[in-house]
């Protein structure tokens, strides 16, 4: 199931972006972001998608979302200009961010090649 997280949910979790410069990231398992508003059309399609993902790979990774409305700092900090922007976050690499609806495909394979889940 994927998690509606707050800033101090997003500092605990997964970076704490206020004190660290260098990307540090805190999650035992990689993890997904998905940076959306309510009111974005594509963004509710991807919601599903990454429903049915984090079913799929349950105990594998971790799946978050950001309200862009209610966390806009944590926006600001990942620079989220379009959204759904979605952030990659492999668990000892640099994340990645992809913007826009993805398919459920581009999602696994992405999962597969930035991740490294299967």
């Amino acid at each position: 199931m994927s998690v509606q997280i707050t800033k101090q949910d997003f500092v605990d979790k997964i970076f704490d972006y206020e004190n660290e410069k260098e990307w540090k990231f805190k999650g035992e398992l990689p993890a997904i972001v998905d940076f959306y508003a309510d009111w974005c059309g594509p963004c509710k399609m991807v919601a599903p998608v990454l429903e049915k993902l984090s079913e799929e790979f349950e105990g594998k990774l971790n799946i978050y979302k950001v309200n862009t409305e209610q966390e806009q700092e944590i926006s600001a900090a990942f620079g989220i200009s379009s959204i759904p922007s979605i952030l990659f976050i492999p668990k000892d690499e640099q994340p990645q961010m992809a913007a826009g609806a993805l398919p459920k495909e581009t999602f696994k394979q992405l999962i597969k090649d930035v991740l490294k889940v299967e």
